[in-house]
């Protein structure tokens, strides 16, 4: 017979693994997109996202965004340096892609809605997992 720790322990290594991971691709996509919406000349980045032609102020303000959360969705956890920062990032990242679900779907560009509803699941369940599931513990 299996002990409770054993049984326990097995389910408890898969959701931290997939935890890491999903921080891991979340902050590498987030400080990507920062940087690129940052990095990128502006004839380039409309053809990329048209419409950062048409709103860029928009431009600085989502990028900033973007790495200040792929940043935070990774580093408190992973330091253990105050992780329930990654709450706050992951909290904050939902609402920027909430908000860019909606703003891509009131102007049509529906190609781009997918992702924004793959990201926010991937952020719900580090939301879900840092907070219930397996919270990091901080120094």
């Amino acid at each position: 017979m299996m002990s409770n720790a054993k049984a326990n322990g097995r389910p408890r290594t898969v959701l931290s693994i997939a935890l890491w991971l999903t921080q891991g691709l979340l902050a590498l996509f987030f400080i990507y997109a920062g940087v690129t919406k940052l990095a990128t000349p502006a004839e380039e980045l409309a053809k990329m996202m048209p419409w950062t032609a048409q709103l860029p102020f928009l431009v600085p303000v989502t990028a900033i965004a973007d790495l200040l959360g792929g940043l935070g969705i990774l580093l408190p956890s992973l330091t253990r340096i105050r992780p329930r920062l990654t709450a706050l990032a992951a909290i904050g990242l939902l609402v920027l892609q909430v908000l860019a679900l909606g703003f891509h779907a009131v102007r049509g560009e529906t190609m781009v809605l997918p992702m924004n509803a793959v990201l926010i699941v991937l952020i719900a369940f580090v939301l879900w997992g840092r907070t219930r599931a397996l919270p990091v513990t901080g120094r």
